[in-house]
């Protein structure tokens, strides 16, 4: 064995991926070569290394400079077989980076349940061996349009944070139409800054800021009111620098959801942070319709995940969680055997059992009962739910309380996910299988039964959680970080390295 292949291969002891592929080709390099083609490899790779920090990711991870001065002055075969793996792990690593995510989306915050789609370096390192790879690394990037909108929008708020930002924040709590002076002055040049507003010398706030405040407040999903009131004057007095973390933040996320087989031509997303239901074919929202999700205390949140949406059962029966029974209706039924008396309490073998002999002996932990709400207008999974069924037991359903859907921020769940048009939602998914699902959804409803119905083609259901977003227009849209993870993932990125590019970290 030469000195370059036996540094080749005590190098690689520690990665199954990597010495499988070098030793398929008998530890042959594919960049410290001294044909063309290695040559290639290497100028492809440094320029490519050079768009890390235009992506959001942590340059320094990949030392370019150092990797440059290595490839200058490599001496000797054991130097080059070291240098041969050095590469191809640099690679790898920023591929995985650009391809999948900085991050371990779990090991930020255990809310988030996914798990990044990481590819198999052995292929990686084929498909590379055998392609130009200027391709090959030009299209390690996500390929969605939202990634790419993304991208300009960060590369957009770095050139406002360059500058300087937005200009000074509004001092006053509370701005409306009618009112004039300085305070009024400061809330419109921040409008034209952000691009709500056109340029103009006004110093009152007449239609047309009312109308650029109305334009502010529904990109931000708030009421849309015309008033700059607290809730507006607080998200208006975000920095762009604090922008331009959430835009960072959302482009690690859409490395997260960098799917193979991408996300379904028809799927479902739930952003938890927009508190809407989204039903997408092709690309386009063919149904949208307003949700609550969990609340905020941490048990309660509901999770990041992505599954497939198999079947809805109409006149549901609401099984109760059991940390619910035991947190919630024990606590009760040991005071009054009769509460909660619209809920069935059953055996193991689902039998109501009486309620005569009390509860009182129980604790949390040796209660041996279940409880379970049948089918009935006041049921609360409503008339219908939408499973596609995970160990985290959260689904889309209906619900009674439609007072909810009003506010703007709709963290009030247990976890599961309300609809406010869940007949709707239903008839869009049962459309593909039935020429009438309105009345076959309503044929199934008035038995007054709990019935199941399977869909024919199961449906990709993405749970996401973003705090910025945009529009196919490519215009930004931005919510409040309600479960603070989106803090989170960025102090994460900022340790692994990423910064902020024209301003402070």
């Amino acid at each position: 064995m030469t000195a370059y292949k036996q540094a080749v291969a005590e190098n690689l002891l520690d990665t199954k991926g990597l010495a499988e592929f070098y030793r398929m080709r008998g530890f042959a390099p594919i960049w410290t070569g001294s044909d063309e083609t290695s040559g290639l490899r290497r100028a492809a790779l440094i320029e490519a290394l050079g768009t890390a920090q235009v992506h959001g990711l942590p340059a320094q991870r990949y030392d370019v400079d150092g990797l440059i001065r290595k490839m200058r002055h490599v001496e000797g075969e054991r130097a080059r077989g070291e240098l041969e793996v050095e590469i191809s792990r640099t690679f790898l690593q920023f591929a995985r980076d650009l391809q999948s995510g900085v991050l371990t989306p779990h090991d930020v915050d255990d809310g988030i349940k996914r798990e990044a789609p990481r590819r198999d370096p052995k292929i990686l390192l084929e498909v590379l061996a055998a392609s130009d790879p200027y391709q090959v690394l030009q299209h390690l990037a996500p390929a969605s349009d939202e990634y790419a909108r993304l991208l300009r929008a960060k590369l957009k708020l770095e050139k406002i944070v360059a500058r300087g930002g937005w200009g000074p924040t509004v001092r006053t709590a509370k701005l409306e139409q009618g009112q004039s002076g300085g305070d009024v002055v400061v809330l419109r040049d921040r409008l034209i800054a952000m691009g709500y507003l056109k340029p103009t010398l006004s110093a009152s706030y007449d239609d047309t800021l009312r109308s650029a405040v109305m334009r502010f407040q529904e990109s931000h999903g708030l009421a849309v009111d015309g008033v700059a009131g607290s809730s507006t004057l607080s998200q208006l007095n975000i920095s762009a620098e604090d922008r331009l973390k959430s835009v960072l933040v959302a482009m690690e996320r859409e490395r997260w959801l960098n799917l193979p087989g991408g996300l379904g031509a028809r799927h479902i997303t739930v952003n938890l942070t927009d508190f809407h239901a989204k039903i997408i074919d092709d690309g386009k929202v063919t149904f949208e319709t307003r949700s609550v999700v969990g609340s905020q205390e941490s048990d309660r949140r509901t999770p990041e995940f992505s599954d497939e949406m198999n079947h809805m059962v109409i006149n549901p029966t609401w099984y109760v969680p059991r940390s619910i029974v035991v947190k919630e209706y024990l606590p009760l039924l040991r005071q009054n055997p009769g509460a909660a008396g619209h809920l069935e309490i059953t055996d193991r073998q689902g039998r109501v059992v009486s309620r005569s002999n009390g509860f009182s002996q129980y604790s949390a932990s040796s209660f041996p009962f279940a409880m379970r709400q049948p089918p009935g207008p006041r049921n609360a999974l409503g008339t219908v739910k939408f499973m596609f069924p995970n160990k985290y037991n959260i689904y889309l359903h209906d619900t009674p309380s439609k007072s909810l859907f009003d506010r703007t921020q709709r963290t009030f769940s247990h976890g599961c996910v309300r609809l406010s048009d869940p007949h709707d939602f239903a008839y869009t998914l049962l459309a593909r299988q039935t020429s009438d699902p309105v009345s076959f959804f309503q044929s199934k409803l008035n038995t007054g039964r709990e019935t199941r119905v399977n869909l024919d083609q199961p449906v990709p259901v993405h749970l996401i959680y973003r705090t910025a977003f945009t529009t196919p227009k490519g215009e930004m849209e931005y919510r409040a970080d309600v479960y603070g993870r989106d803090a989170r993932i960025w102090d994460a990125l900022n340790a692994a390295g990423v910064v902020l590019a024209g301003g402070p970290s």
